[in-house]
């Protein structure tokens, strides 16, 4: 019993320390960049939603949210929230 307990915040910390939402993934992001690019680095999105050509992709965690436009299959802009 006295064992489960640091294994279990072992794991659980080493799942939060594996998000692909942060900092270091969003700094790789840039104009232009193909959507099958993002979704390499970031996986696939929380959702998604567009019209006309244009459309706009969300990325989100506990306390972090990467959002990108696209117009087309191309990064128009993007911009991210609480990365670490």
């Amino acid at each position: 019993m006295s064992l489960r307990f640091p294994v279990l915040l072992s794991f659980c910390l080493l799942l939060a320390a594996c998000s692909k939402i942060n900092q270091e993934n969003y700094s790789k992001l840039s104009a232009g960049m193909p959507k099958e690019e993002v979704e390499k680095l970031l996986g696939k999105p929380a959702d998604c939603s567009g019209a006309l050509g244009m459309s706009s992709c969300t990325w989100r965690d506990k306390d972090s949210s990467v959002s990108v436009q696209y117009a087309g299959n191309k990064v128009l802009m993007f911009s991210g929230q609480g990365l670490k």
